[in-house]
């Protein structure tokens, strides 16, 4: 193999496990998303692209996009429903406990 056909392909394979990487994260970020959701995706983008040879950018487009798109497909409305007022709450709390240890170091 040619110096010039590895470094493309080192290139492309970089920006698969960049796409993939980028992906994961998203996900994981989704309301109601757990580790068997991201492990499940994860299994079905690796499939697909395995056996057409696509990069996952072609097949599935942007990383965020598609993020969303598998969690509402893979998370029950009403887990993720659950799970989003959860993180509501928690942020909330957050942010009183922030503005309460600034107002404490005055």
């Amino acid at each position: 193999m040619a110096k010039k056909d590895q470094t493309t392909d080192a290139a492309k394979e970089k920006d698969r496990e960049k796409w993939m990487a980028r992906f994961q994260v998203r996900l994981a970020m989704q309301p109601g998303v757990d580790r068997t959701v991201v492990l499940q995706a994860v299994k079905e983008v690796t499939t697909h692209c395995a056996e057409t040879g696509e990069h996952p950018r072609s097949a599935f487009g942007d990383p965020d996009a598609y993020a969303v798109q598998v969690a509402a497909r893979l998370v029950p409305s009403d887990q993720a429903e659950r799970a989003g007022r959860r993180n509501a709450v928690v942020d909330a709390l957050d942010s009183v406990r922030n503005a309460a240890g600034k107002i404490a170091g005055l």
